[in-house]
């Protein structure tokens, strides 16, 4: 009879001794505990599989008879048909990479992070070499565990279960590209409001993550699974950041004067030309997963465009240390592992980050953070903006409007300071007897960075349809509206909005 052996790692069983019961199958209560959760644990393989079988199921279910409940039937599967392309992306650059060098801009644009110029750099110690150095670069060699207790406020052992399993190092060095994206998956969403935050843009943030997805699966053997999956992943993504932070040398300039247009002694606000909005409800896919940092992370005050448009004033050393220790919580020594900074370097660095980032605060700050979402009266004035807009009526929109309400539209250099100078830029577009009139409005309500946005859609004379023109994100306080900040359109599939809406006859 050939030697038992233990069902989990096949060494020899401990010798039995003679007593009643079922024979032992494992070596050890750390092989009994390995096994027993891989059993609640369904692979990879297992969960995409099944993925793609949801997928049929709700297809094969729809019909499309009452509106509302198809829209929501569709909104779910078309959830489910991209967090399957997302995965199949990750895999199918993970394979990429395996055969061997390939052009970057597969998976990044040429302005974003080069995956293959990586080096061992370190940063100097001391607090201001840590903002002027240049950042350290990930390469396999170098990513290795951070010893970080996880990437948000509070994590506890619980939550952290799936992230320190020894069993994910085990997955990470089989080489399977299925495997490893169905691992780095759930974590694309907080990583990408990582990056975001870090660089201010949206499409960066994304091709940023992807960068991170594809360090990760090259540094793969490095993960021994002593720490947080989760920290690794930030580490990976912080040290991207820096990198294309680094290449992409940014900082916010004042608004020039406009022609023609008085500022009645405005302060010309930051003008951040690559600062873009989040939607809302891909933060609601961070806050309802399993392994989600604490909402603190995701919050309307980490999250507002004044925010957003503010750490981008600071080195990026800076912004990387105020984000990981006042936005997601990390301490000091966490924070300086990751940055392989000291831990006084660290605290230097938050103590000089902080007052630059009051400075270009709003003064009256606790104003704009008391609700975590757009408030009822915030959504009623919403609204009453898109009526006024959409039936051209300009002084209705003026009574929406703060006396010192400011308007920017990055990247483009039109900035208005105070509602009569806002108004006459906006008179002449919504009246048809002027020679500057655009069209007809028709707006739809979204949100953006935890803030009461909208949709504007433009039919222009002699044309049926209207198209997308423009995405305004508004910050209100007191009742009226004192911000404005206009984006281009391009960002409306990311939003779920449509592109054009049925006109009206001309």
């Amino acid at each position: 009879m050939s030697e038992a052996r233990c069902r989990t790692c096949g060494g020899a069983l401990p010798r039995q001794t003679a007593r009643r019961g079922r024979a032992a199958v494992y070596c050890s209560a750390a092989c009994r505990q390995k096994a027993y959760r891989s059993r609640q644990t369904p692979s990879t393989d297992e969960a995409v599989y099944r993925l793609i079988a949801d997928i049929e199921r709700r297809v094969r279910l729809l019909v499309p008879r009452m509106p509302l409940k198809f829209y929501a039937e569709v909104t779910e599967l078309s959830s489910s048909v991209g967090r399957l392309r997302r995965i199949a992306r990750i895999a199918r650059d993970a394979a990429q990479a395996t055969a061997g060098p390939r052009d970057v801009t597969d998976i990044v644009t040429p302005q974003n992070v080069t995956a293959g110029s990586v080096t061992n750099s370190r940063p100097a110690s001391g607090a201001v070499a840590a903002d002027n150095a240049t950042p350290d670069r990930v390469t396999e060699d170098d990513v290795t565990e951070t010893g970080v207790t996880g990437a948000g406020t509070g994590d506890d052992d619980s939550r952290a279960d799936v992230t320190r399993d020894d069993t994910v190092a085990e997955t990470l060095r089989s080489g399977d590209e299925w495997v490893f994206a169905g691992l780095v998956e759930p974590f694309r969403r907080e990583l990408q409001v990582h990056c975001y935050r870090m660089v201010g843009s949206y499409d960066d943030s994304e091709d940023l993550v992807q960068e991170t997805f594809l360090r990760a699966w090259r540094a793969r053997d490095g993960f021994e699974g002593r720490s947080g999956f989760r920290a690794w992943l930030y580490r990976i993504a912080t040290n991207a950041c820096l990198d294309f932070l680094r290449r992409n040398s940014r900082r916010p300039q004042p608004y020039e004067p406009v022609p023609g247009a008085d500022a009645d002694g405005v302060t010309p606000p930051s003008r951040v030309t690559w600062l873009q909005p989040y939607p809302d409800e891909l933060l609601v896919d961070v806050a309802s997963d399993d392994v989600r940092p604490d909402e603190a992370a995701v919050s309307r005050e980490t999250m507002e465009l004044v925010f957003l448009a503010a750490i981008q004033h600071l080195p990026p050393r800076q912004r990387a240390v105020l984000v990981l220790r006042d936005v997601l919580g990390w301490s000091a020594a966490d924070t300086a592992q990751l940055l392989e900074m000291s831990v006084a370097s660290v605290n230097s660095a938050l103590q000089r980050a902080r007052p630059t980032l009051r400075r270009h605060l709003p003064e009256r700050r606790a104003d704009w953070t008391a609700a975590a979402r757009p408030t009822e009266e915030e959504r009623e004035i919403l609204q009453r903006y898109m009526t006024a807009a959409d039936q051209a009526d300009a002084d209705a929109v003026a009574e929406l409007l703060s006396e010192d309400v400011v308007l920017t539209m990055p990247p483009n250099r039109l900035w208005f300071a105070g509602r009569e100078a806002m108004m006459s830029f906006i008179r002449p577009s919504v009246d048809p007897s002027s020679p500057h009139y655009l069209g007809r409005w028709k707006h739809l309500p979204t949100s953006a960075n935890r803030q009461p946005a909208t949709a504007g859609y433009l039919q222009r004379p002699g044309t049926t349809v209207y198209r997308a023109q423009v995405l305004d994100v508004l910050r209100i306080e007191g009742g009226r509206i004192v911000e404005i900040t206009s984006f281009e359109p391009h960002l409306f599939r990311a939003f779920g909005l449509p592109l054009t809406l049925p006109g009206r006859d001309v």
